[in-house]
């Protein structure tokens, strides 16, 4: 059976799947991790490794990566910059990862919505199954659905009722067409046969601007995007797209709650990707420094704070099968959501 290494206190679902896994303990997990370690290449990392971030500076993936690429560098024992390559959804991001030597010092946060991009421009140059060496999941997340603080809507239920009020006349935002808030956006309105206008942005960072100029009336931000300017007073939650409510907004209820359509739970995911053909030997390495890096109690935490949960692979093959897994459920989601032929 394949398992998660799940951290203290912090139970671990597999999304693909939502079969539950076996808990290694902790003790265990970092006999595994040491060993793996050992096994590293000689003389690898000896200069630093770029961790390339697809998303704008000061989204929600881009605070999760900034915030444990300080824990990676120590555990590798050299810098880890991170470095944005913003364009297409994360495209521009992945193409240049897979074209990068394959030697461990080019790694990139490879995302759910990388499948998606494949499946909406087969034309990109790259396939998030075959272009990558997956090295491990680290977290999971859900989106929030917003509006500004200064909206009629306070329920989605009132959302719902405008919307059926003027089909097409309402216009929600995303960061990219395949990003985790143009596909909740595109669910929510399939589930509810509703008529939006999607408004792709160049990044999650500028969702939050066109709620507040009008420029769009909804979106659905990822989690660690969103709960700053919900805690903050700037946007209002109506809804979450998890199946359970998010701790840190405990009194906004799940879209599946309360219209019980699972085309309304949309997580998304993140985990470290290096190019094909990186040796084994250094994605062993990367592995076992991700996973370590992520046992930080304040790592752990702030990504709990952000919204998003951290998983971590049992190895980089788990990872990859997972991958897999995820790869035909999104083909089945974006078929359901009319954004694939069947």
């Amino acid at each position: 059976m394949t398992e998660l290494i799940a951290l203290p206190e912090e139970p671990i679902r597999h999304i693909g799947s939502r079969r539950a896994f076996l808990r290694i303990t902790l003790v265990g997990a970092l006999e595994l991790l040491a060993t793996r370690l050992a096994r590293g290449q000689d003389g690898y990392p000896n200069r630093p490794v770029k961790l390339v971030m697809p998303f704008a500076a000061g989204g929600g993936p881009d605070l999760l990566a900034r915030r444990q690429a300080p824990e990676l560098a120590r555990v590798l024992g050299v810098p880890v910059p991170v470095e944005n390559r913003v364009g297409a959804g994360g495209v521009v991001a992945a193409e240049t990862v897979a074209a990068a030597a394959p030697d461990g010092y080019t790694i990139m946060v490879g995302t759910s919505s990388h499948l998606v991009n494949k499946f909406l421009n087969p034309a990109v140059a790259f396939d998030p199954l075959q272009s990558f060496a997956p090295v491990s999941l680290s977290w999971i997340g859900g989106t929030v659905l917003a509006v500004a603080q200064a909206s009629a809507a306070t329920t989605p239920a009132e959302l719902v009722v405008a919307l059926r009020a003027k089909p097409g006349a309402m216009n929600y935002a995303s960061g990219g067409v395949g990003t985790a808030a143009h596909l909740a956006g595109a669910a929510f309105a399939r589930a509810l046969d509703l008529v939006a206008v999607h408004v792709p942005y160049k990044g999650s960072v500028e969702i939050e601007r066109a709620l507040l100029s009008g420029e769009v009336q909804f979106a659905f931000p990822i989690a660690t995007t969103a709960i700053p300017a919900v805690q903050q007073g700037r946007l209002r939650a109506l809804a979450v797209t998890t199946r359970q409510r998010l701790p840190q907004l405990p009194h906004v209820p799940t879209l599946i709650e309360l219209f019980a359509n699972e085309l309304l739970v949309q997580e998304a995911w993140g985990g470290i990707w290096a190019p094909k053909g990186t040796p084994s030997a250094v994605v062993d390495r990367l592995f076992a420094a991700n996973a370590l890096s992520l046992q930080s109690d304040a790592v752990r935490r702030f990504h709990l704070d952000n919204g998003a949960q951290v998983a971590l692979s049992a190895s980089p093959s788990e990872f990859a099968a997972f991958m897999a897994s995820e790869n035909e459920r999104w083909r089945r989601v974006l078929v359901a959501i009319g954004l694939r032929p069947g």
